[in-house]
């Protein structure tokens, strides 16, 4: 089988008509979900039912629960965290179990409404420059602890039966503007891109899925890293990142251009899947036509993917509350 290459969403709380024949059609390799498709854990459930049986099979579906400021489920649905960065201070040297205990803790909340993925860890790193829309959620200042953390978090992701997106390849934290609304560009130097940023994720290369950064790196092309060739090579060869590389979502307004034309060029650049999102169903169509079904090098890397789903370990959930609050000074939650 072969999947179409995108991971889009849906409206609303269930999926219209249209939606199902459309996904029926598309056959997107996952879905994405964001807090207007979030009402109860039954609704939650069900709509995780619907887009499987859409596409009739056990589809990924993902959400970005990083907790702080980015957390679609809130309460009463999920606990609500401290942001990332805020966490890490607090806990000190306890940093890494500590993280582990949070996202172990996230892992069986998805786990438990039907969700199999989540974007994170974050592998950025920050800078004096970063931008505030990132900084909060980022894990350190330096390669060799961002990593440390970062490992952590994914593992508590996959031992909690979620997998973990690893972003925003191959580094965001030197962004001066926030992608969502503006172009960044990185202007630094090759080798200190090489000795930091790119180390972050090259120690995480081998994590099953990971996402682009809306960049465009100065010294390499003049192309965001999403479409760009030769940064989705570096990715590839430099980095050592073979896991399935989804884009950052299209629509964000650093990349110029159509949806489409954005999908089209993100395959082309070496890109296995497209991440569409907020969009009315007749963009999510032209979406999905441009982006196509996946080569045989993404069915590859995606197929790998979701065999690294497995079942979660037990979790004694109070006795992991218990740990994190000692660890944290019992100042846990934000």
């Amino acid at each position: 089988m072969t999947y179409g290459a995108t991971i889009l969403d849906a409206e609303g709380v269930r999926l219209t008509a249209d939606e199902k024949a459309f996904f029926r059609d598309a056959d997107p390799f996952g879905f994405i979900l964001f807090a207007r498709n979030l009402d109860t854990p039954g609704q939650i459930q069900a709509l995780c039912s619907e887009f499987r049986e859409a596409v009739g099979r056990n589809c990924l579906i993902t959400i970005d629960q990083e907790g702080g400021r980015v957390q679609r489920l809130r309460k009463p649905l999920a606990r609500n965290w401290r942001p990332p960065l805020e966490q890490v201070q607090l806990a000190g040297e306890d940093a890494v179990r500590s993280m582990y205990l949070r996202y172990r803790l996230i892992a069986h909340e998805l786990n438990t409404l039907g969700i199999d993925s989540n974007c994170a860890p974050i592998a950025d790193i920050v800078t004096m420059e970063t931008h505030e829309f990132l900084k909060s959620r980022c894990y350190g200042t330096n390669a060799q602890t961002v990593a440390r953390i970062a490992r952590a978090v994914a593992t508590a992701h996959l031992d909690g039966g979620v997998l973990p997106v690893l972003k925003h390849i191959p580094g965001h934290g030197r962004a001066t503007a926030d992608s969502h609304l503006d172009l960044p560009h990185v202007t630094s130097h090759p080798d200190d891109l090489e000795q930091s940023d790119f180390t972050a994720f090259a120690a995480l290369n081998d994590l099953p899925l990971g996402m682009t950064a809306h960049l465009v790196y100065d010294a390499y092309d003049d192309r965001p890293a999403t479409i760009s060739p030769v940064m989705m090579q570096l990715i590839r060869a430099q980095i050592g990142f073979d896991g399935l590389i989804m884009t950052d979502d299209i629509s964000m307004k650093a990349l110029q251009g159509t949806p489409a034309d954005n999908a089209a060029a993100a395959i082309a650049a070496g890109c296995d899947v497209v991440l569409y999102c907020n969009a009315p169903l007749e963009d999510r169509i032209r979406v999905a036509e441009a982006a196509g079904a996946m080569n045989a090098a993404a069915q590859t890397r995606a197929d790998r993917a979701l065999d690294a789903r497995k079942p979660p370990v037990a979790l004694d959930i109070l006795g992991a509350e218990r740990e994190l609050a000692a660890l944290m000074g019992g100042q846990v939650y934000g």
